[in-house]
């Protein structure tokens, strides 16, 4: 997806926006609200968040679920994850969010 792409155009959230609220820690529509204010608006954006949300690599299309599986089972390093999810072995954009999920366990 492009980065400057506006998910939310009542708030002018960018795609990029929603991505450094994931890195932070978001990982719910209401979390990216507080965050962005992206759907605080009319709300049409709202089910982009929630595909944003639920995907952490574009290149390889790994979900955010499978990489939350793999660290909970015990892939902690970066590397790990992308040699067991496949995430962050493509362009690396991922590598920060895949690190939050791992130092956060979520």
């Amino acid at each position: 997806m492009a980065g400057d792409k506006t998910i939310c155009f009542c708030k002018n959230v960018s795609y990029i926006d929603i991505r450094k609220a994931m890195i932070a820690g978001a990982r719910t529509v209401d979390e990216i609200k507080e965050m962005t204010g992206a759907g605080t608006g009319c709300g049409r954006c709202i089910p982009e968040i929630e595909k944003i949300l639920a995907s952490v690599c574009g290149c390889k299309g790994v979900s955010l679920e499978t990489v939350v599986n793999a660290v909970k089972d015990g892939a902690d390093t970066t590397d790990k994850v992308a040699e067991v999810t496949g995430a962050g072995s493509g362009c690396g954009r991922c590598k920060a969010l895949v690190q939050n999920i791992i130092d956060t366990k979520k």
